[in-house]
């Protein structure tokens, strides 16, 4: 703030100059939007196709699947500990042309444990991971 005491005075004002804060704002701005993208995890995924009221969808007899129940894993129906899943899931897809599992989640899980999962089984050597959803009514 600043006071002027007529003509014959000092005329000072000490205002802040708040442009160079703003400057450096809007740097920073820019900086973490940029670190943003760089530091986004994404996972693709193919979302199946609806099929006509008429036809079934073919079920292939090698399909493996994980079922994710609260506090249980099972693999086809064989219950596994989330501890024996990799080694489990390794043994399965070694020498397997066709890397690929489906999950099918319950949905009193939660979202880390369905991750963690899928991190799994991608380290077992899985290259394709699907999603199995629920009936539609």
């Amino acid at each position: 703030m600043g006071i002027s005491m007529g003509k014959t005075g000092r005329s000072e004002v000490s205002d802040i100059n708040i442009t160079p804060m703003i400057d450096v704002l809007l740097v920073l701005l820019v900086i973490f939007m940029l670190a943003q993208q760089v530091l986004m995890k994404t996972v693709d995924i193919q979302l199946p196709k609806d099929l006509p009221p008429n036809q079934q969808a073919q079920q292939d007899p090698d399909n493996i699947i994980l079922e994710i129940d609260p506090g249980s894993y099972k693999v086809n129906t064989k219950p596994v500990t989330k501890d024996q899943l990799l080694p489990f899931l390794t043994q399965t897809y070694t020498g397997r042309p066709k890397k690929v599992i489906f999950v099918k989640a319950d949905g009193r899980v939660t979202y880390q444990t369905v991750i963690e999962a899928m991190d799994i089984a991608r380290g077992a050597g899985v290259k394709v991971i699907g999603a199995v959803l629920p009936p539609t009514t």
